[in-house]
């Protein structure tokens, strides 16, 4: 089964999206920031990681960063879904590592249209 991390320091939006992946066929887990979400890679990597930009501790961008050097980073695809919607931010995201980038707020047919984006139909 495909598995999801959902990276957001917003604890309604990781209930929304876990509801939505998991109609959508997918395993998840949760983590409530950047620190978090990598000790969990380190244990079980992801397929797809469904990551926000702002949060304490580390952010999306660094968790992205530090994602793409470790054993095995390479291969989940990352999905930045943050509120943050300028070209700087969108620019910068992808080239850390991102594969897709969704724009807050969001419901499943945009989920589920970023996923067959990225290979996850």
């Amino acid at each position: 089964m495909k598995r999801c991390l959902i990276v957001d320091d917003s604890a309604v939006i990781r209930k929304v999206a876990r509801r939505i992946l998991e109609e959508l066929a997918f395993t998840t887990a949760e983590a409530e920031n950047g620190e978090t979400a990598l000790s969990i890679c380190q244990d079980e990597m992801p397929d797809v990681v469904l990551l926000d930009w702002n949060m304490p501790v580390m952010n999306g961008y660094e968790f992205l960063t530090r994602l793409r050097k470790a054993p095995g980073g390479e291969k989940p695809k990352v999905l930045f879904c943050t509120t943050e919607n300028d070209v700087a931010h969108i620019s910068r995201a992808l080239q850390a590592g991102a594969d897709e980038y969704i724009m807050k707020p969001f419901d499943k047919d945009i989920v589920a249209a970023k996923l067959q984006e990225v290979g996850f139909a």
